[in-house]
């Protein structure tokens, strides 16, 4: 699928909406992107397990300082795999224990379902990202090296059935929206655990996050075949900040917020202060994310201050 071009050609800064390969870690796929571009400033939002395709959030040059203000919430679909438990709680990993379960039903899981939703306390699987004392969970779990993995509470805002397909090894599918930090395959052991017979996740697709839609995601080959025929150009950042509220400055105020002065501004007390803001010119042009404050000189007045500024001197 070709990207939706929300901005002017390309300027050396900007997102993608990247549809990542299964077999790829996110790293692969900047170090790609760095190489199709030529540029090094590159970074991704929310990083995704080497098995797992779908939208992998990508910001360019100067963007990258935007990757923190991207909307948390995400949404996919998995597919849970019932008798099996794996080390690394996906079919990556080595198999424990594998019996059928033909008796499970749909029923039963219906039953257990609810207790997904909302917000939970979920153990990450030993094999994640995660850092303990400086190292990642998967590096120290592939030494042999026993770690106690702290539970975290995440939030589950939707999760709905989609297929289910029985047999010896029977397979759910789901589609989940949740927020940061969330481990599906965590769910898919849990939901095992729960029902008695185990389970694994056998396949993951992120179809939402930071912004950005599978349905408009673009491929590491278009964007090389773009690139040859010099078409290819990053989204503007309007996308990933649509969730902001979002200011719009005059030509003195951003001569201002370029030299990093804070903006008095008129605004009414009741407004919330120290929140995000995304900041514009008049052209629409991204000037970077602001807030309110109150003035040091009469703490009655407020004032813009600038959290990333992106133009400069």
């Amino acid at each position: 699928m070709n990207q939706q071009r929300t901005g002017s050609a390309f300027s050396g800064w900007g997102f993608i909406n990247l549809q990542k390969p299964a077999g790829w870690t996110s790293h692969d796929c900047v170090g790609k992107l760095r190489r199709l571009l030529g540029l090094k400033k590159i970074g991704h939002g929310g990083t995704l397990d080497p098995m797992a395709t779908g939208v992998l959030p990508v910001a360019v040059g100067k963007a990258t300082r935007l990757l923190q203000y991207l909307p948390k919430q995400k949404s996919y679909q998995g597919i849970v795999r019932f008798g099996v438990k794996t080390t690394t709680d996906d079919l990556e990993g080595e198999v424990i224990t594998q019996k059928a379960c033909s008796a499970l039903t749909l029923a039963e899981i219906q039953r257990v379902l609810p207790d997904f939703f909302g917000t939970i306390t979920q153990i990450p699987p030993a094999f994640s990202a995660i850092q303990r004392d400086g190292k990642r969970l998967y590096e120290l779990a592939r030494q042999g090296i026993a770690v106690d993995v702290p539970s975290r509470q995440v939030e589950i805002y939707d999760l709905q059935i989609k297929a289910w397909q029985p047999g010896d090894f029977p397979e759910l599918t789901l589609e989940i929206c949740c927020g940061e930090g969330t481990y599906i395959r965590a769910i898919a052991r849990d939901l095992g655990e729960r029902l008695g017979v185990g389970a694994t996740l056998a396949g993951l697709t992120r179809t939402r996050s930071g912004g950005f839609d599978l349905e408009e995601s673009i491929s590491l080959e278009d964007i090389a075949a773009q690139r040859e025929t010099g078409v290819f150009a990053c989204l503007a950042p309007d996308q990933a900040l649509a969730h902001l509220p979002a200011v719009v400055l005059n030509e003195a105020q951003v001569t201002q917020w370029s030299y990093g002065q804070k903006i008095s501004w008129d605004v009414a007390l009741a407004d919330p202060l120290g929140e995000p803001l995304a900041v514009y010119d008049q052209a629409h042009n991204c000037l970077g994310v602001g807030e309110f404050r109150p003035s040091k000189d009469n703490p009655s007045e407020r004032v813009l201050a600038g959290r990333v500024v992106l133009i400069g001197r």
